[in-house]
């Protein structure tokens, strides 16, 4: 059970995830969450280092879907100035979300890694549903309401993950 909590691979940010391993690997498309994995959970665009981050990602002919928990208006007005398709109240770790964007991607699961910053949504999703995941460090140190609870779940599973000596970081 608490493998399905354990990302692929941790780092501390997208910036730290390199375009040309995830070719080398055979990945065509990533699912991104948004909030606090892209950006703070309150920066309502994208910043000029993102925006670049997307450019190569593009260039690499890497394609990108964003699928958020959160409400269309949050979603919509992030991902369309930057053209990026997206995928608004996904119900991660649900996995139609996660399936949805693979299909508008056209793409096969083992072609896709999910990027997040949520043991509880994100890499939950991702394991259940059979992808590779990468958690990152959250972007803010604040959280909305529902992620502040998640968070406390989280601080105890990581808890457990460590004990059984499953972790292959530090905090």
């Amino acid at each position: 059970m608490l493998r399905l909590f354990l990302p692929g691979e941790y780092v501390k940010s997208i910036f730290h995830i390199s375009i040309q391993q995830l070719k080398d690997r055979g990945i065509k498309g990533i699912i991104t969450d948004l909030d606090n994995t892209l950006v703070e959970w309150d920066r309502p665009s994208a910043t000029p280092k993102l925006i670049e981050w997307f450019r190569e990602v593009k260039m690499s002919g890497i394609d990108v879907t964003i699928v958020s928990n959160n409400n269309e208006l949050r979603v919509k007005s992030f991902s369309d100035p930057l053209n990026i398709p997206f995928i608004y109240r996904a119900r991660k770790p649900m996995g139609k979300a996660f399936n949805q964007a693979v299909r508008k991607m056209n793409l096969n699961k083992n072609e896709v890694v999910v990027i997040g910053d949520q043991l509880l949504t994100d890499i939950l999703g991702g394991n259940r549903n059979g992808f590779h995941t990468i958690l990152v460090v959250p972007v803010a140190q604040t959280d909305g309401f529902m992620t502040r609870f998640n968070r406390q779940i989280e601080r105890r599973i990581l808890a457990a993950l460590k004990r059984k000596g499953m972790l292959q970081w530090e905090e």
